[in-house]
């Protein structure tokens, strides 16, 4: 062979060799294309999840945080209903209301009756009267009235001291067994309780109270009114004496 023809020869191996180096780069990039769009991709599907949610909640992010906006807002309001509610309940508590038992709401916020604010009087009209004649007993009733400008509220057993003329032979009376409740009085309102009573016309083992000494409950301080009966068997050393005070209302 000649020398041209080897170097032509060889030129034209160095250009396949070129060609078949660039092709082969070529496909090394084109791999490498390949494989940063394949992992594109996912990132590509991750964001259309990402839209899917966004136009399901409104705007992405700002959508999941709208709604938990909502969600405290509506506790938010929740909460001051229940505020309100409360206030108004607090309200209605100490308003004050109509005669109610221990417990009642409407009046439950009313204070307790003191002595000052209260008058005290026996129930002389009608059949208030206790009957002398009654066999194994008779009543008699005490009436208090609340004269103070602001309704208070009262229940239980009052103190009942029964005083002789002269103030020197006192008389505490037991109390009955019943049951008792609370009521409101309004100013001007009256209650009363009874006074179950002995009465007696002998000229002995008997006692003549002069005044009855009456002390509202949980107070200390007593209201005097005139005692405008006759006299009764004289109990005050007995167990179970035949008179003793019933609980107010």
């Amino acid at each position: 062979m000649s020398a041209t023809t080897t170097r032509t020869v060889r030129r034209r191996t160095l250009r396949l060799a070129a060609a078949a180096l660039t092709a082969a780069a070529g496909l090394t990039l084109t791999a490498c294309s390949g494989s940063d769009a394949a992992g594109a991709k996912p990132a590509d599907r991750a964001d259309t999840g990402v839209a899917a949610d966004a136009g399901s909640s409104g705007a992405g992010g700002a959508g999941s945080s709208a709604g938990a906006q909502g969600s405290d807002a509506q506790a938010s309001s929740g909460a001051k209903a229940d505020a309100k509610a409360d206030a108004k309940a607090g309200a209605a508590t100490k308003q004050p209301g109509s005669a109610q038992g221990a417990g009642g709401g409407s009046g439950s916020g009313a204070q307790r009756c003191h002595t000052s604010g209260l008058k005290a009087s026996f129930a002389t009209g009608g059949d208030a009267a206790p009957d002398p004649d009654a066999d194994g007993g008779t009543t008699t009733s005490i009436v208090l009235t609340n004269k103070g400008s602001s309704t208070c509220k009262i229940g239980g057993f009052p103190g009942v001291d029964l005083k002789s003329e002269n103030g020197g032979e006192r008389w505490s009376l037991a109390r009955s067994s019943k049951k008792f409740s609370s009521i409101t009085l309004k100013p001007g309102d009256s209650t009363d309780f009874t006074l179950n009573l002995a009465m007696t016309k002998e000229d002995k083992g008997f006692y003549q109270p002069a005044f009855a000494e009456v002390t509202p409950p949980n107070e200390t301080t007593a209201l005097t009114v005139e005692w405008p009966w006759g006299t009764l068997v004289d109990q005050r050393g007995a167990t179970h004496p035949g008179t003793f005070v019933n609980p107010i209302g």
